[in-house]
């Protein structure tokens, strides 16, 4: 079967094709620039057709930890093409599936039983929000409201926008988003009245959804352990289960191998994506404890949890996971992830203080710098694509949120290759 194009679209370039054909994400084709295409990466980096190298400075939105074609990863997932491509999970199992969950599931922090799979981050907050609704539903104590952070983001299906903060990616659906109960995120001033605010609720309060410790496209707002510890604690004991949404921290993003490690009280729900195949291919992850799977045990059809999805436990991706969970492992890894996040600290030292900057913020590998403008923090402030094609003018992918630049690189990235962002920053703040 031939796949060639005809001859008068094989001479057009791919921007041009992408052009007539392609709808980009958080994009407005209206007055988009041309997307740049690229045709390979190796390690931190991606290449497009003209041979320019760019150094990928958010792991291509945060899902590419141990960078670019890994050829570990592109080892065994060529093997399992071989063997099972896929096959429907709903009455049959496989080896990849089960070995993934059996390893996955005792590094989570706390006690975590089962694993649900589905296909990408928002379909695993999907699924963690059922659960718990249908928990009380099924246990006869129906509660229907759910508590999250102000500036939370935990993705696009309209389940996740409900219980992410209200804002420009929520505008046009707002009417038809279900009520949540949204609160501020935890400090020493605020800790007490948050608590109270808790427990007054807990008789509505299904579930607390939270990111641990930073909230991420909410402009990468951080916040202390301790606090956050504080209000797990206060949802078990006034019976509401707390989902922690760690598609965006998980697998060794805050210096951890998951930022719940850091709470003395573990949640009830984890839900994992974007790394957990090293950036591969999609897959995402729900577990929860036996407390709540037993609720869905039981002789009454109705009772059972009624959610899937084609692709549910696709083979190639729980291979893909679990080699890039060998990587995760090795000793190396980790002392990457110490390396990044030292020589962040070490940065920030060397710009603090700067004329324009408003805040610096870091946990982990991941480091932010908030920009001083006019108008405050925004996401369509205007000095977002000024930086954008800033650092694209100098080979270096950062995607800037509103005002606030950050870095979240590949594990593998070199020490060179950190100084070059750097210094790119370091320039941006003079001269942009």
């Amino acid at each position: 079967m031939s796949s060639h194009l005809p001859s008068t679209e094989e001479n057009k370039s791919l921007v041009e094709r992408d052009k007539k054909v392609i709808w980009h994400p958080y994009t407005q084709m209206k007055n988009a620039l041309p997307h740049i295409p690229i045709v390979r990466g190796e390690g931190a980096h991606i290449f497009d057709e003209d041979g320019k190298r760019y150094i990928d400075a958010v792991s291509s939105w945060w899902v590419n930890i141990h960078g670019h074609a890994h050829p570990y990863i592109a080892e065994k997932v060529s093997a399992q093409l071989a063997i099972l491509e896929q096959v429907i999970f709903a009455g049959f199992t496989h080896e990849p599936a089960v070995r993934l969950a059996e390893r996955l599931l005792p590094l989570l922090p706390g006690k975590q039983d089962k694993v649900f799979y589905t296909d990408n981050g928002s379909t695993a907050v999907e699924v963690a929000l059922k659960m718990c609704l249908q928990y009380f539903n099924n246990i006869e104590k129906p509660k229907t409201k759910i508590l999250a952070f102000k500036n939370a983001y935990h993705g696009d299906t309209f389940g996740a926008m409900s219980v992410s903060g209200r804002s420009i990616f929520t505008d046009a659906f707002n009417g038809l988003l279900f009520d949540v109960e949204f609160i501020d995120l935890p400090n020493a001033a605020n800790i007490s009245k948050l608590t109270s605010h808790i427990s007054h609720l807990k008789s509505e309060l299904a579930c607390f959804i939270f990111e641990p410790l930073i909230l991420g496209s909410g402009g990468m707002l951080m916040y202390e352990a301790e606090y956050l510890d504080q209000l797990v604690a206060c949802c078990q004991e006034n019976d509401i289960l707390t989902i922690a949404d760690e598609v965006m921290t998980g697998f060794g993003r805050t210096g951890t191998f998951f930022a719940c490690e850091r709470l003395a009280h573990k949640p009830d729900i984890f839900c994992l994506s974007k790394g957990l195949t090293g950036g591969t291919m999609p897959l995402g992850v729900t577990t929860c404890s036996n407390k709540i799977f037993d609720a869905f045990l039981s002789e009454d059809k109705v009772k059972t949890l009624y959610h899937g999805h084609s692709f549910t436990a696709n083979p190639l991706s729980c291979v893909a996971s679990l080699a890039s969970l060998d990587i995760l492992l090795d000793p190396k890894t980790m002392q990457n992830i110490k390396r990044i996040e030292a020589s962040h600290a070490k940065f920030a030292e060397e710009i603090r203080g700067h004329k324009r900057i408003k805040e610096l913020r870091q946990t982990g590998t991941i480091i932010a710098i908030e920009w001083k403008t006019e108008t405050g923090t925004s996401y369509l402030s205007e000095l977002r694509n000024k930086l954008y094609n800033y650092f694209l003018g100098k080979g270096i992918v950062l995607r800037p949120l509103g005002n606030i630049i950050y870095i979240m690189p590949p594990y593998v990235i070199s020490n060179e290759d950190l100084r070059e962002v750097y210094d790119a920053i370091k320039m941006a703040l003079d001269e942009c």
